[in-house]
């Protein structure tokens, strides 16, 4: 074969390549959650999957959404994570969502070591989220009401997860079993008390506000030139 081809075919393989890593995709679906005092509403969940990952391998989870009805009453609660570029994905994995005397909340698990340094390292590792005056505010861990102890939402890839969904709809048993599978405690029940060794080879870092991340190491003079991470 000519070489001249050959370069060009190779050429065309790495765009295609590049075209399949870039590409994305979005699924809906519904999760019937059981709230802490036993009662369950239906939330609508979607997850979007894009951006660069090796061939054959899923997308990274970009953006995600989730939204119900809050109990007695007509208001739709909404809860949206984005895409954040100094990540390179989406920041969250959600756990749980939550209504207590009329206030919904949402907690979420850091998505991978880099968005775990940008949401400051929380142990356990928790995102709290709460729904007042008509938006969502990060409180600590210690806001959360003590009577919500356990994750209702699918928690490891919920889309995958979701092609078993009946009608479209994964009931609470379900998603009580997808759980079950974890050795992790804090995927068991909501923690609230620190972990050892939560970070799990996560080190310290900080965002160089360029498209990359320093190891704290680095300030030390350890390591220099072996700890930024660049996405």
């Amino acid at each position: 074969m000519n070489t001249c081809w050959l370069k060009k075919i190779i050429k065309l393989g790495w765009v295609l390549i590049m075209v399949v890593s870039m590409s994305a995709c979005s699924k809906s679906w519904q999760e019937e959650v059981q709230l802490h005092d036993g009662s369950k509403i239906i939330v609508d969940r979607t997850i979007d999957r894009g951006g660069r990952h090796e061939l054959f391998k899923s997308s990274p989870l970009s953006e995600q959404r989730l939204s119900w009805t809050m109990p007695n009453t007509n208001q739709t609660v909404i809860w949206e994570d984005h895409y954040s570029e100094d990540i390179g994905s989406g920041n969250f994995l959600a756990m749980l969502v939550e209504v207590h005397q009329g206030v919904a909340y949402v907690v979420a698990n850091p998505m991978g070591c880099l968005a775990y340094n940008k949401w400051g390292r929380p142990n356990p590792p928790y995102v709290v989220f709460k729904y007042q005056d008509k938006e969502w505010k990060r409180i600590p861990l210690q806001e959360l009401p003590m009577e919500i102890k356990f994750p209702n939402l699918v928690i490891s890839s919920p889309d995958d997860v979701a092609k078993n969904a009946k009608y479209g709809l994964l009931s609470a048993e379900m998603i009580k079993q997808e759980n079950e599978g974890f050795s992790q405690p804090e995927y068991r029940s909501i923690l609230r008390e620190a972990l050892p060794n939560v970070e799990r080879g996560c080190g310290e870092m900080v965002y160089d506000g360029k498209g990359g991340w320093i190891g704290i190491g680095w300030f030390s003079g350890k390591n220099r030139g072996q700890t930024t991470v660049l996405r």
